[in-house]
């Protein structure tokens, strides 16, 4: 969370923005294996941390803890040095975003959660269900925060990678996090990028901006309680100007939209829906500087409230067909034994491969691509 114009990192089958978004929405990695090697270049380098950590506070005691065990891990330089660069259509972006999966859950979140959503909402004026989407976007509610150890991913990442005062910058942060005691160098864990917990916070947000809302004395974001880091998520909000009983935006026509001057109207994807935007628009764009980012969380918020979809229609994708038909074609694959891992509309690297399987065995040009020629022969 955070500063997000930085990196990217992936979740599921929707590349997202750790620290900067560019055109998704942000979650930690799936449960994977992260392996340390030996490098002694790494471990030269950690001697020299050590040292310059040192004359900032740190002291030794946290840091032979918190190096204790940590290695060099060479499949976060390979994540690191291999993003792909894209865009996805808002239509796309929404249609993983707003999933009626993500909904669902949501509104489960929100009932279970509610008195305590209550009580932040309360202290900190930010609307309770757009601190739910962002927990929906950020983590899938907390179902996936991250596996990777933090102190090893960072000093990995300062040492070998392409943003090395960035990232040392962070680890000295995450020092600061062990030696107050919010949490254990064990149970440190995020994404191979550094953004850790239920919604996400690199550790230097956490540190400007976590808080304590158990009264336990730690700012735990990273346990199955997400209560401080709901709070926190709150926090972060409110400090970046959240403005108390203002939407964030909605549809023209809408009566989100019709509560007053908006600060501009968006049209992210034509045809599509024109959307005005407030204050808080720009406030949640602070989480992730996105403007994908910041609908999606908007209108999720909306969903999860029992508002419906966008009322204007997106039309028909560059290969001539709309959302509803890319989800029947997906639905099609899998059936005839080509899985594409769901059927949600979005043609990514799973749906991708099925087509080519199928166009393969069918003896046609194999393209990988979506047509309603195809969709046809499926039929």
């Amino acid at each position: 969370m955070i500063d997000r114009r930085l990196f990217t990192f992936g979740l599921g089958a929707l590349t997202l923005s750790a620290c900067g978004g560019a055109t998704t929405a942000p979650t930690a990695a799936p449960a994977e294996n992260w392996p340390t090697v030996p490098n002694a270049g790494w471990n030269a380098w950690v001697t020299s941390f050590k040292g310059r950590a040192s004359a900032q506070g740190i002291s030794a005691s946290t840091l032979d803890s918190a190096f204790r065990g940590a290695g060099y891990i060479p499949k976060v330089i390979e994540r690191d040095r291999n993003q792909t660069e894209f865009k996805r259509s808002l239509e796309d972006y929404l249609a993983i975003a707003a999933s009626d999966e993500r909904i669902a859950t949501g509104k489960q979140m929100l009932a279970r959660h509610g008195a305590l959503l209550n009580r932040i909402e309360q202290r900190y004026g930010v609307d309770k269900a757009v601190v739910t989407a962002i927990w929906g976007l950020e983590s899938r509610y907390g179902t996936r925060r991250g596996d990777v150890p933090i102190v090893s991913a960072l000093s990995t990442l300062a040492y070998d990678g392409r943003r090395g005062a960035f990232f040392e910058k962070q680890l000295i942060a995450a020092m600061k996090i062990l030696q107050n005691g919010d949490t254990s160098p064990r149970n440190m864990t995020g994404s191979w990028a550094g953004a850790m917990g239920h919604t996400q916070f690199i550790p230097t947000s956490y540190l400007a901006y976590a808080v304590d809302f158990t009264g336990d004395g730690r700012r735990d974001i990273w346990s199955e309680d997400p209560t401080d880091a709901l709070a926190s998520t709150a926090a972060y909000l409110a400090n970046a100007g959240w403005v108390r009983g203002q939407p964030w935006g909605g549809e023209v026509g809408s009566a989100a939209a019709n509560s007053g001057t908006p600060l501009a109207v968006l049209q992210p994807q034509v045809p599509g829906p024109k959307i005005a935007v407030f204050k808080n628009f720009n406030v949640i764009k602070r989480y992730n500087n996105s403007d994908s980012y910041a609908i999606g969380v908007g209108h999720l918020s909306d969903r999860l409230k029992g508002g419906g979809a966008f009322k204007a229609s997106f039309g028909p994708d560059e290969t001539g067909l709309t959302l509803e038909e890319r989800k029947e074609l997906q639905t099609r694959l899998t059936a005839a034994g080509y899985d594409t891992g769901g059927a949600d509309g979005v043609i990514g690297g799973k749906s991708t491969a099925a087509i080519s399987d199928y166009q393969r065995a069918k003896g046609l040009p194999v393209t990988g691509e979506p047509s309603a020629e195809l969709l046809r022969m499926l039929r």
